[in-house]
């Protein structure tokens, strides 16, 4: 797998933290990656922890009280460390167990949730970080490989007969809706898997912004199994 994300032209490889947060996007680059192969037993703190709704906040304490063995130990201690590099580097990071995301079938042919290929877009200077400990994990793909939903005549077509304001209002219409962030991948497009274990930084669409924001979705969960998911 280290290989794989090595020779994408969209992956940066970072060897620490320091690098992770601190190397800039260029040029096709807008995922960083912090490769790692992380010991310890995250199933078993999944096995522990109490879902309280489809996405239930674990927070540091909730950690803290789990009796756990030796390799559940390792990877308690994998997370908190994870959780305090994030906040010391200014970030407010989340620890979730998931059961799943809220679906979005208002409509047939446009999607806004997060199982949608999407970028996400902030007013401020930010990127998305995001690691999963364990269950499916993300998946991005290649700017190139993808185009923009709004722009397909047939979706936006259809757009336009939902739309009923003035012509000029089309475009804020879309992005107050978030369908501008959604994006359809080409029948040849090669999505990367994001794996277990490693701590992603992924470019965002904001004002600042020098590449073009990554495109990525949430996995459909696998039968009878929760994510363990770090992301801010």
């Amino acid at each position: 797998m280290s290989n794989t994300f090595s020779e994408n032209s969209q992956i940066g490889i970072a060897s620490n933290f320091s690098e992770l947060v601190h190397t800039h996007f260029k040029g096709e680059m807008n995922a960083l990656c912090w490769y790692r192969n992380l010991d310890g037993d995250f199933n078993e703190i999944v096995t522990q922890l109490r879902l309280k709704e489809n996405i239930t906040e674990v927070f540091p304490e909730d950690l803290i009280a789990l009796q756990l063995s030796e390799k559940g130990n390792i990877a308690r201690e994998t997370i908190l460390n994870d959780l305090q590099l994030l906040a010391d580097f200014g970030a407010s990071p989340s620890l979730n167990l998931l059961k799943c995301y809220d679906r979005d079938d208002e409509f047939d042919f446009i999607s806004t949730d997060v199982y949608s290929f999407h970028v996400d877009r902030s007013p401020i200077a930010t990127d998305t970080f995001l690691c999963t400990y364990h269950g499916a994990a993300s998946d991005i793909a290649a700017n190139s490989q993808a185009e923009q939903k709004i722009l397909i005549p047939e979706i936006r077509a259809k757009l336009k007969e939902l739309y009923d304001g003035a012509p000029e209002g089309f475009e804020d219409f879309l992005k107050e809706n978030y369908f501008d962030l959604h994006y359809q991948l080409h029948t040849d497009a090669e999505p990367v898997n994001l794996g277990l274990g490693h701590l992603w930084r992924l470019a965002v669409d904001h004002p600042k912004q020098e590449v073009l924001p990554c495109i990525h979705r949430a996995p459909i969960e696998n039968e009878g199994e929760y994510r363990l998911l770090l992301i801010c």
